[in-house]
């Protein structure tokens, strides 16, 4: 059963509008995918069932490093090259353009998918959401930060109370070290822009957006933080 709730949608102007938000939604790492698939067949020992789940991942990465695709029922995945070449004589070149894989659902997955049954839920307390992060100069999205450049954060509720020190958009690193975004360019609730900083260490990031404004104008007492449910990866050399 997946649980939503709906929050007023705040990147479109039509009056009375609402968008679905999953709450409560519980994740599964490697390690209980293993321990649910044993308990469906308790035949099967832990250490053999764990080495065919590696087996299985890495001949799969061995397929895309070798530029393959992979079409499997959980998932189909496709290399493309994004960038601009310069005719038809123009070769692949590390600086201006990057390879991609590209994912989408198999059948088994999309079976599974149309499965899911969906309840309506209570609204929780009112909390920023982020849906995407634009990084403006690798023109990539909810995927690279690229230091020193600037980024477009689109949500809901992110307005910033700018003058409580504890408002702001912050990346948190692998140690949960917080990095807070100083020069914000825009404060608009729907929409944060701001600029990265240039010694920005290269690495993964989670994104958080702290603030204590309720809406546009009311502000709570108590903080509230939302995170992109995606991490983000900081990189030196701009593409």
């Amino acid at each position: 059963m997946l649980n939503y709730s709906l929050l007023e949608n705040l990147l479109t102007p039509a009056a009375n509008a609402f968008m679905a938000q999953p709450v409560n939604v519980r994740s599964y790492g490697m390690a209980e995918i293993a321990k649910r698939i044993l308990a469906r067949n308790p035949g099967l020992g832990l250490s053999q069932l764990n080495a065919a789940l590696e087996e299985f991942i890495e001949e799969i990465c061995i397929i895309i490093a070798d530029g393959g695709a992979v079409n499997t029922p959980l998932f189909n995945t496709q290399p493309s090259i994004a960038g601009v070449f310069q005719g038809a004589t123009d070769t692949y070149d590390a600086k201006r353009h990057r390879i991609k894989t590209n994912l989408s659902g198999g059948t088994r997955m999309k079976r599974a998918t149309s499965g899911i049954k969906a309840q309506k839920v209570q609204t929780p307390d009112p909390v920023p959401f982020i849906l995407e992060v634009n990084d403006m100069l690798s023109e990539t999205t909810n995927e690279l930060l690229t230091p020193g450049g600037v980024i477009q954060v689109w949500g809901g509720r992110l307005k910033l109370a700018t003058a409580n020190p504890d408002n702001g958009i912050f990346l948190l690193n692998d140690q949960n070290e917080a990095v807070k975004l100083a020069v914000v360019i825009e404060n608009k609730p729907a929409r944060l822009i701001a600029m990265l900083p240039a010694n920005l260490p290269a690495g993964a990031y989670t994104m958080e957006v702290r603030t204590t404004f309720l809406n546009s104008a009311k502000e709570s007492k108590t903080m509230k933080t939302g995170k992109l449910n995606k991490e983000l990866t900081a990189v030196i050399d701009t593409l």
